[in-house]
């Protein structure tokens, strides 16, 4: 038995990218997997694939941005499984733009998703880890997370307080919780896209096409951290394309 078979893991952002795959890779070693994401009839799909392939899984509807979507998702996965052994908070959107476009509801959306969405993923799931004296926090920031470049400068300052967060409730976790932040670089998934600056959506849409790993690699590196034994808790982890500087 692998440390992934039979832990019930929840992942917000799942329908499609990073937390696609890794929903895949997770059923695929034997979790029962809670799967949260805005888009209903993607999760649905993706739920259905597991589930021919002989795994297990349920979905939700989830909008990081409501704290009450993430009390649901928890609730899901005790209400199915009995209990809720991981949270991987990886719903996030990188509206990039330079300061001087000034476009402030952008701003408020990345922080209500990227900041907001993982608070409210720790209020709903906390609780439940402390009463059963276990669980683990999975959280994917970004490279943008150690390094701010032009254009990124919201993007990044909310990735920054991504890991200051985690980095807070590693502290106070205590010896029977566990939390890890992954934070990948460039990778193939539609981050591109929703950019609304035509030509900085340019730029990453060539960095992408360029360089991008594949969301498998991250996939494979929340598995890593999750499989670990109890005693072992990875905190932090950098994946990015060897290319990228």
């Amino acid at each position: 038995m692998s440390g992934i078979e039979g832990k019930v893991v929840a992942i917000t952002g799942a329908s499609s990218g990073i937390g696609e795959a890794a929903a895949l890779l997770l059923a695929e070693r034997g979790a029962r997997l809670v799967l949260g994401a805005r888009r209903s009839e993607r999760l649905a799909a993706l739920v259905a694939r597991i589930e021919e392939a002989g795994g297990a899984a349920v979905q939700i509807r989830t909008d990081v941005t409501r704290r009450e979507d993430l009390h649901a998702l928890v609730a899901l996965a005790r209400e199915r499984f009995g209990r809720l052994d991981v949270l991987v908070s990886n719903a996030g959107v990188g509206t990039i733009s330079p300061l001087d476009d000034l476009r402030v509801e952008e701003w408020d959306h990345m922080v209500d998703v990227n900041v907001k969405g993982v608070l409210h993923g720790i209020a709903a799931a906390l609780p439940v880890f402390r009463a059963q004296g276990t669980g683990h926090f999975v959280t994917t920031a970004s490279t943008a997370a150690f390094r701010v470049v032009p254009a990124m400068a919201v993007y990044a300052g909310t990735k920054f307080a991504v890991r200051a967060i985690c980095e807070g409730l590693r502290q106070e976790a205590g010896d029977s919780l566990r939390v890890t932040t992954v934070s990948p670089g460039v990778t193939a998934t539609d981050f591109a896209e929703a950019s609304s600056n035509s030509r900085v959506r340019a730029e990453i849409t060539k960095m992408r096409d360029d360089l991008a790993i594949s969301p498998d690699a991250i996939a494979r590196a929340i598995a890593f951290a999750i499989e670990q034994p109890a005693t072992v808790d990875v905190n932090e982890i950098v994946v990015r394309p060897t290319s990228q500087r």
